[in-house]
């Protein structure tokens, strides 16, 4: 399974570029908040029963791997994903390239801090095929042109929480790598998305929301589900059964795989048509992760 594990990074990825073009924009009149506390909420009652057959496990685990997942739940499952909604809410889906820039910086972020925190040390081969990755995606998204942030007073602001937000992902992902160390991935999905819940209720109070939960339509309600079904629970759950089987440097760069999808599908969605610079930059991100998947880095005991 090993060999395959990059796969499961790269469908986990590919959910979440589905969810931010097709799932996400019905929860645009709620709260961010909200939206994170009630997906995170449900995956973490969904897997009650993995507590209830493990909890001999979890109280024996050592203090620093509970510190990781509390760093995973507040970076990751907190932070992160607040910023890029809020991003996304932000531009209203319509400059959607300003968001997708979270996963241009996202590798540069978790490629420099699994080198300083896991020691993660990269070969040249390795370097040269994220920087193509790297410049494929931005070639993807923008062609030749640079970044539009003119289009409204919101969208400058937007890139910021798109920057916020690929820094959380990136320390989530290193964080991730050092967290499941001692646990199983089935377990790992469980202690993030409980420890998430536990944040946003404590966000969520302070800030005054809970009340909104009664804002949520039948229709939400479904969005919801679905989203836990697949760009929530199960993504991550796919996602830890691959990091914990490759570095945390490789993992970053198949999770590009996210704004592939997300172009693509508004090519198909909404009429935004790729032009040949694109394309090329498509086919460009494709095959330096193909070559990236192979790599297999060696990590320091910890």
């Amino acid at each position: 399974m090993d060999r395959f594990a990059p796969l499961f990074v790269i469908t986990a990825a590919s959910l979440w570029g589905i969810d931010s073009i097709v799932l996400r924009p019905y929860l645009y009149t709620l709260p961010v908040p909200v939206v994170v506390l009630i997906e995170s909420g449900i995956v973490a009652v969904l897997l009650s029963t993995v507590f209830l057959k493990n909890y001999k496990s979890f109280i024996a685990l050592p203090i620093k791997d509970l510190l990781a997942f509390a760093g995973v739940a507040f970076f990751g499952g907190a932070v992160g994903t607040m910023a890029i909604t809020k991003a996304l809410f932000y531009v209203n889906y319509v400059n959607l390239s300003i968001v997708v820039l979270i996963q241009k910086l996202q590798p540069l972020f978790a490629i420099l801090l699994a080198a300083l925190f896991l020691k993660e040390k990269l070969p040249k081969e390795f370097i040269l095929w994220a920087t193509v990755a790297i410049a494929g995606t931005y070639f993807m998204t923008f062609g030749t042109t640079l970044p539009n942030i003119s289009t409204g007073d919101k969208t400058p602001v937007a890139a910021l929480y798109a920057l916020l937000a690929a820094f959380s992902f990136g320390f989530s992902t290193v964080l991730s790598k050092r967290a499941l160390k001692n646990v199983t991935y089935a377990t790992g999905t469980y202690l993030r998305f409980l420890l998430t819940t536990v944040i946003m209720i404590i966000i969520v109070l302070s800030l005054g929301e809970f009340s909104s939960i009664d804002q949520v339509t039948t229709d939400q309600w479904l969005v919801f589900t679905i989203i836990v079904f697949t760009s929530g629970g199960l993504a991550i759950f796919l996602y830890y059964f691959g990091l914990k089987r490759i570095s945390a440097s490789v993992a970053t760069i198949c999770e590009l795989s996210f704004p592939l999808t997300a172009i693509v599908l508004e090519y198909f969605i909404r009429d935004n048509i790729l032009g040949p610079v694109q394309w090329i930059g498509a086919a460009a991100l494709i095959f330096s992760i193909i070559k990236v998947s192979g790599f297999r880095i060696p990590i320091r005991k910890y």
